[in-house]
């Protein structure tokens, strides 16, 4: 397996799509409390490559992590992020070792207590709560994978499935980075010719990657629909939920004498 799937320029892959994708309006910053904003004055949009067709690469989606002990962890840690208990929450973290792992580096300031990093590292202290939500997110994904260079640690969420080598062919093709691509969350995903529901559709996507080419934001809302580019090379919109990122942040987890802990985050700048 590979190691972290991190990225600064993203966030958390579940239900964060509009700050993943880089789609982030004024009112929707604090979805992405790890997110590497472009700087001022400069458009994201500006900086991606024109749409052309690609060769669709399948995908498959992680499978849960088979095992009660965590289920009935997930169902306890979303407990306590629904009712934002500090103090449960504190016990859930190890009490030594917890480790930060960023696209930068290692972020872990050793002054500080495990839980104090913890808390640093997902916005647990961000006055708009977007930590807690990061949590809530955290806790209702059941997928997990191993970490080559850190013994008995998994984390979530699990990568998905595909042939890593025509990945990075099709990046060069595109002339794309990795954090540009998703996959859809159904089997088939209907692509619309405009940012409406009911709009003609003018491509359907199967499980394979799909390339996400966001609009400059407008407003302070953000919108709900996503502009992506098909395998066809055209480009078109989906609703913002039904893809997930290739590239994510991810909590880790260790079971220790039975019981499950929070060991580490692998994400952030």
């Amino acid at each position: 397996m590979q190691s972290y799937r991190q990225l600064g320029s993203v966030a958390w892959a579940l239900g964060t799509a509009l700050a993943i994708f880089g789609v982030v309006a004024a009112g929707a910053q604090s979805q992405a409390p790890a997110a590497q904003q472009p700087p001022a004055g400069q458009s994201q949009q500006l900086q991606l490559a024109a749409p052309k067709s690609y060769e669709p690469i399948p995908v498959k989606p992680a499978e849960p992590y088979k095992d009660a002990s965590f289920d009935a962890f997930r169902k306890q840690f979303a407990d306590v992020v629904k009712r934002k208990d500090r103090a449960a929450l504190q016990r859930m973290v190890v009490t030594q070792g917890f480790f930060w792992e960023s696209e930068s580096g290692d972020k872990i300031n050793k002054k500080r207590s495990s839980f104090e990093n913890f808390a640093t590292a997902v916005g647990l202290d961000d006055k708009d709560g977007a930590g807690w939500e990061l949590l809530a997110q955290a806790a209702v994904d059941p997928t997990l994978e191993p970490v080559e260079d850190r013994k008995d640690t998994l984390c979530g969420p699990a990568s998905p499935q595909l042939d890593e080598d025509k990945f990075e062919a099709l990046l060069k093709t595109t002339e794309t980075d990795a954090e540009e691509w998703g996959f859809p969350n159904i089997p088939t995903l209907e692509v619309r010719a405009a940012a409406q529901p009911n709009a003609p559709i003018i491509e359907t996507l199967g499980m394979n990657l799909v390339r996400v080419f966001p609009e400059e934001p407008t407003g302070n809302q953000p919108p709900e629909m996503l502009r992506v580019v098909g395998p066809s090379g055209k480009v078109g919109f989906v609703p913002l939920t039904a893809l997930s990122p290739i590239v994510f942040d991810q909590l880790c987890y260790v079971k220790q004498g039975g019981s499950w802990k929070i060991t580490g985050y692998a994400g952030g700048e």
